[in-house]
């Protein structure tokens, strides 16, 4: 029989009872999950169902009001992005926002300097992960230049310089159409292979259903169901609060 503590040190990241109220408004609700290594983990849950928040959290943007946060065997809570960051968790955000004026490499070598503090070092490394992501064609090209799909691209690019061992992709098949989208689940599953890391990504029903490991699944805020992407399907909970009573997938 395995102990809860063995069981507990097969988390690469654990989030206990994690709450975020904002006045009187409770975005998260005692969430609490666990992450192994190597593998990804779906979030999904309606628009304002807390899964930026709790991304937020993890990330070091804001701290919980409750709960914890343990990575690696450190409750890491309150901590600074940027202490957070450097200890090995990365990030995408919701909304690209490229510096603009600046190249491709910059942009990534913006994530690089995180570890690689002297230039040529940063920009070495933004060259490395490019050519994994197959953007480095575009190394040159201004981020102003980059359509939809490479913005995206070059949003994993620039969290994938950090060196992450956990990596919270927010929303970064938003918008793509279909085969856009099939692209991308590629490159997150090789992502994920090359680098031995740990995702965590959200919310297109579809991509997801595909690719990931396991499956949470928020609504208002509280976690209402957890599971194999099969077994979160058919969650009758889930089908009445996010899929809809028909089942139908949801964007």
């Amino acid at each position: 029989m395995v102990s809860d503590i063995e069981r507990e040190n097969d988390y690469v990241l654990e989030v206990k009872n994690i709450t975020k109220r904002f006045g009187g408004l409770v975005a998260v609700n005692e969430v609490s999950f666990g992450l192994k290594q190597h593998e990804i983990l779906g979030l999904i849950g309606s628009n304002g169902a807390g899964k930026t928040t709790l991304f937020n959290m993890i990330a070091g943007t804001f701290p919980p009001s409750s709960g914890e946060i343990i990575f690696k065997g450190e409750k890491i809570q309150g901590l600074r992005s940027d202490k957070i960051c450097r200890k090995g968790i990365g990030r995408t955000y919701q909304i690209c926002q490229p510096f603009g004026n600046m190249t491709v490499r910059s942009n990534v070598m913006v994530g690089a300097f995180a570890h690689y503090p002297k230039r040529h070092n940063a920009a070495k490394k933004a060259d490395e992960v490019l050519k994994k992501v197959e953007l480095y064609h575009r190394a040159d090209s201004m981020g102003s230049e980059l359509t939809l799909p490479e913005l995206k691209r070059m949003e994993v690019t620039r969290a994938l310089a950090t060196e992450p061992e956990v990596l919270l992709l927010d929303e970064v098949i938003a918008g793509l159409n279909p085969t856009e989208v099939d692209v991308f689940v590629d490159l997150i599953k090789k992502v994920k292979e090359r680098e031995k890391i740990t995702i965590i990504i959200e919310h297109v029903m579809r991509a997801l259903m595909s690719m990931s490991d396991r499956i949470v699944v928020l609504n208002h805020g509280s976690k209402i169901s957890e599971g194999l992407p099969s077994e979160v399907a058919t969650d009758p909970h889930v089908i009445e609060s996010y899929l809809g009573e028909r089942g139908g997938s949801h964007a």
